[in-house]
C-alpha cells in the first residue's frame, strides 16, 4: 500500500503547505482512502502538488471529532461527492479545550450535519472489507498522556475530562501486510495497539499516528519519564515501524528515537511511505 502525508505540521517540501493537524491518503489495489482531513482546506491543495486526485477518493474515515482532524471535511465533501465517511456515534459531542486562560469549542462545525447523509456512523469493531477495519472503545489507560487533561466535553453546565469516546483507528490490509493509523492516540498509542492486535491476531506492520505527547494549548511536552516508558512499550513489541508527527513534539519524538533507533521515523507533509 502506499500512504501519502497531506497534511502534518512540518512539512519536506516547498511546495506542501504545513500547519497544525493531520491528514493521511492511502492507495492500496482495491480502495483510494482519505484519513482524516487536516484543520482547513489546505491539504486538497497539497493533495495536488503531490498529484492526489482527491476526487478519486471511494472511502474516508475521520479518527475523531477535533478541528484539527475534522476542519477540512466539509471542503472534502464538496470537492468528492461520492465517498462515505465513517466517524464514531460520538463525533457530534461538545468537545472544548479548556486551559487557565481559555475554554474553547473545538469540535465538529455545526455546518456539518447538513451532509450527514455522507456520514457512516460506527461502534466498537467494524470489518467493512478483506482490507479495511476500523475499531474503537480502547479499553485501558496504560501510559495515558497528561495533555489529555485539557480536553474536555461539555455535559451541561460542567465540563469533565473528554473520555475520546469519539476516536476510533483504522487497520488496512494488503498483500499480507497490515498498517494501523490513528490520528492523535488520545485513547494511549500503547492500548491502541493491544486493541490492534486482539483484532488483528498479531501486531501490525507499520503505525502511522501522532502519539499525543506534547500539548499545544500550553507548549509543554510529557514528562521524560511517561515518554521513555512509552518507548520502551513500542520497542518490546513486534511493529516493523512507527511513523509519527502532529501531536508527538519533537522532544518526544527524539526522546523516542533513541530508544527506537530506525523504527521510528517522522511523516511530514509531503513524504511518502510504502508498506
Amino acid at each position: 500500500m502506499k500512504v501519502v502525508i497531506l497534511m502534518e505540521n512540518s512539512t519536506c517540501r516547498d511546495t506542501v503547505a504545513c500547519a497544525h493537524g493531520l491528514s493521511m491518503y492511502i492507495e492500496t489495489d482495491k480502495h483510494k482512502i482519505l484519513f482524516d482531513m487536516g484543520p482547513d482546506a489546505q491539504f486538497i491543495d497539497n493533495a495536488r502538488a503531490l498529484s492526489v486526485d482527491l476526487t478519486q477518493v471511494d472511502i474516508a474515515f475521520l479518527s475523531h471529532a477535533h478541528n484539527d482532524h475534522c476542519g477540512g471535511l466539509e471542503a472534502f465533501l464538496k470537492l468528492n461527492d461520492r465517498a462515505k465517511v465513517y466517524m464514531q456515534k460520538a463525533v457530534w459531542g461538545q468537545y472544548y479545550v479548556v486551559t487557565p486562560s481559555k475554554c474553547a469549542y473545538i469540535g465538529m462545525d455545526a455546518v456539518l450535519k447538513n451532509y450527514e447523509d455522507r456520514f457512516v456512523l460506527c461502534d466498537g469493531v467494524q470489518k467493512l472489507d478483506e482490507e479495511l477495519t476500523v475499531f474503537s472503545a480502547v479499553p485501558g489507560r496504560e501510559l495515558w498522556s497528561g495533555a489529555n487533561d485539557t480536553l474536555r466535553e461539555k455535559i451541561g453546565e460542567d465540563y469533565p475530562r473528554d473520555t475520546f469516546r469519539h476516536e476510533q483507528d483504522l487497520l488496512v490490509t494488503e498483500n499480507g501486510k497490515t498498517a494501523l493509523f490513528a490520528g492523535c492516540a488520545h485513547c494511549g498509542i500503547v492500548n491502541i495497539l493491544k486493541s490492534a492486535e486482539d483484532v488483528l491476531g498479531r501486531a501490525p506492520d507499520a503505525v502511522f499516528a501522532g502519539f499525543h505527547l506534547y500539548n499545544p494549548s500550553l507548549g509543554k511536552s510529557e514528562p521524560d519519564e511517561l515518554v521513555d516508558a512509552v518507548g520502551e512499550k513500542l520497542r518490546g513489541d513486534k511493529v516493523a515501524h512507527y511513523f509519527t508527527g502532529h501531536c508527538t513534539g519533537k522532544e518526544a519524538y527524539e526522546r523516542l528515537k533513541r530508544k527506537l533507533g530506525d523504527r521510528l521515523g517522522e511523516m511530514p507533509a509531503g513524504s511518502d511511505f510504502t508498506v
